[in-house]
């Protein structure tokens, strides 16, 4: 039989117990409680896939080859019965031309209008000659990429020769359609020159009779500049007529971003109007740059650079003069690139680095980084693939840090 004394030793141990197990919770508790809780962190897995490195610009379309129509002769033009954008043909009557009457030319002034003449034939053979120096340069184009090309598909030669090649053949064909239409121009321009001559010089010419405006080229009409009846004086613009059929791309850019343009680079046309953005290659850099304000009032040096589309004509047709288009330049291009996040990335002395999630705790890791753009950055060394690593890093992640992935 257990003894009084036994019974409350033993009450008194058991509660003694009780009171450290209690305080042993306690402690377990505070302990959790007050412990550093991970850090909760943007993550992004290391990944390859296609990456370029672009330049975009805001460009504006326009015709290669526009004339402007001007009056041959001082005198009355009848009404222009056309509308911007009707098509026309060569040598389709734009407007007549009721002349002044003739008056007498002194000999000087004859003369004036003899060399005039003789100027405008000399063009006209210059012109015809232009057309022979840029058909052989086309011709020796097109023989170029016809013998690059089996050598690419064997690899032999790189694509970007081919496609250097093919910008050199696309320029020699458009050279030469523009010096086509030099030579019906130098035509017209002695045409007028010729009727100067004939109703200024010739008294016997009748005053009465009407002297036509043809139209140069095919093309429709870009701009009406005299469009009702009047009184024009010799070179009077009365309208203008351009090829809508050729277009190319003017872009002004950042003269720091010029000089890493050059002939022959891709370009991708986005938000033009279309659903599929359309290619193109630069044909240009102009030498010479101008001063732009900005929207925010600050002066820039920008420079143009002019390019072409290559895409189907059929995917483009309803294009235009003038139009805005968002022009793409890619200056480099790679299609399995091993790339993270642009920003991952951080200054660590002269050295890139980030910090890679390794068993939920933060690691500095350094890395090389090649090529980068507005979003990604290429990773030569540092990193593989199916690695995590911590986007927008903060002051508080340091080496170590344990973290948690939002």
């Amino acid at each position: 039989m257990t003894s009084p004394m036994a019974s409350r030793k033993t009450v008194q141990w058991k509660r003694h117990v009780t009171w450290i197990i209690v305080l042993a919770l306690i402690v377990v508790a505070l302990g959790y409680g007050f412990r550093p809780q991970p850090r909760q962190v943007d993550t992004a897995k290391v990944s390859r896939a296609p990456m370029q490195v672009t330049i975009e610009e805001e460009g504006k379309t326009r015709v290669i080859d526009r004339y402007i129509i001007t009056a041959q002769v001082a005198g009355t033009t009848c009404r222009i019965d056309l509308d911007v954008g009707d098509a026309v043909e060569k040598q389709q009557v734009l407007v007549n031309i009721n002349p002044l009457p003739s008056q007498a030319l002194d000999p000087r002034a004859h003369a004036q209008a003899q060399a005039q003449v003789a100027a405008a034939k000399a063009a006209l053979n210059a012109a015809q000659q232009n057309v022979d120096a840029a058909r052989a340069d086309a011709d020796l184009a097109t023989k170029e990429v016809q013998r690059l090309a089996p050598l690419a598909e064997k690899g032999h030669v790189s694509i970007g020769q081919l496609d250097q090649a093919e910008a050199v053949k696309r320029s020699a064909v458009a050279a030469l359609r523009s010096a086509v239409f030099a030579v019906d121009v130098a035509k017209y321009e002695l045409e007028a020159a010729q009727t100067a001559l004939q109703y200024t010089g010739d008294q016997s010419s009748n005053a009465a009779d009407m002297v036509p405006v043809r139209a140069p080229i095919d093309g429709r009409i870009l701009k009406l500049q005299h469009e009702c009846e009047g009184v024009v004086a010799p070179g009077t613009p009365l309208l203008e007529i351009g090829d809508t059929r050729s277009l190319e791309i003017a872009t002004d850019v950042l003269s720091a971003d010029a000089v890493k343009i050059k002939p022959g680079m891709k370009v991708l046309y986005e938000r033009w109007g279309g659903d599929q953005p359309l290619e193109g290659l630069v044909l240009r850099v102009e030498p010479v740059g101008f001063t732009k304000v900005s929207a925010l009032g600050v002066e820039e040096q920008r420079v143009l650079i002019i390019s072409g589309i290559t895409s189907d004509p059929q995917q483009w047709q309803t294009l235009g003069d003038g139009y805005r288009v968002e022009s793409r330049f890619v200056l480099w291009q790679q299609p399995d690139v091993l790339q993270v996040p642009l920003s991952a990335l951080f200054r660590s002395g002269d050295q890139w680095a980030l910090f890679v999630v390794n068993d939920n705790k933060a690691e500095r890791r350094r890395v090389k980084v090649g090529q980068r753009n507005g979003l990604s950055a290429q990773i030569l060394e540092g990193l593989a693939e199916g690695e995590t690593v911590i986007t927008h890093p903060d002051d508080a992640i340091e080496e170590g840090v344990r973290v948690k992935a939002r």
